[in-house]
């Protein structure tokens, strides 16, 4: 059975649960940001979290829930992880593959040094992306930030301290990354996005929370 850990993010939500189901290997991935303000129906502990439901059997199970929750908490403490950024994660037993896409090379790097230290892991494979330096790609992620997180219904989630829904940018092409508590924000978020002049194309991988 494969157990799926989809985003994760400080302060909030570890109510969010859903399964992704799969064939084959026994391993946990999991990716990171930062929720909504939980709605009456989510848990509240500051993160859009989706945890794998199941029952643990066995040390290996127990030991990878434990690397995984270490690794959780490393990532999310890193002090320069925003909304431009979206990192994830996956362990295999002793060995944990960071991925996603950061701003700064120095995310990239800090990343993989707090997960080495954990104990119990003896290896990463860091596969996280260093997107690239262009002035209209920086141009264009402030200007989708102003028009989600301007946008009344949806700046709500602008008071976290790491915004739940993440914006990377890579040549002019968007995708939004993170959770949100109902379709029609990530509907409107969507709108929002495509809407801003110099924006190519948009991919829209928001989740919605509880579904």
């Amino acid at each position: 059975m494969t157990r799926v850990f989809s985003r994760v993010a400080p302060l909030a939500l570890a109510g969010v649960v859903a399964i992704a189901a799969g064939c084959g290997g026994n391993h946990r991935t999991s990716s990171m940001q930062t929720p909504p303000p939980a709605p009456a129906s989510v848990a509240s502990e500051g993160s859009a979290n989706r945890v794998a439901a199941g029952n643990i059997t066995g040390r290996g199970d127990i030991g990878e829930e434990r690397v995984a929750r270490e690794v959780r908490h490393e990532l999310v403490m890193l002090p320069y992880y925003g909304v431009f950024d979206n990192l994830g994660y996956r362990v295999d037993g002793s060995t944990v593959t960071l991925f996603g896409q950061v701003t700064r090379p120095t995310l990239k790097s800090d990343a993989e040094n707090m997960v080495t230290r954990i104990e119990g892991v003896e290896s990463v494979n860091n596969q996280v992306e260093v997107l690239p330096l262009a002035p209209n790609d920086d141009r264009i992620r402030i200007a989708v930030f102003r028009a989600i997180y301007g946008t009344p219904g949806l700046d709500r989630y602008g008071l976290q301290a790491v915004p739940p829904i993440h914006i990377i940018v890579r040549n002019g092409n968007v995708s939004l990354e993170g959770v949100v508590a109902s379709q029609g924000d990530k509907d409107m978020a969507n709108v929002r996005a495509n809407g801003v002049p110099g924006v190519f194309g948009v991919t829209n991988n928001l989740q919605v929370a509880n579904s």
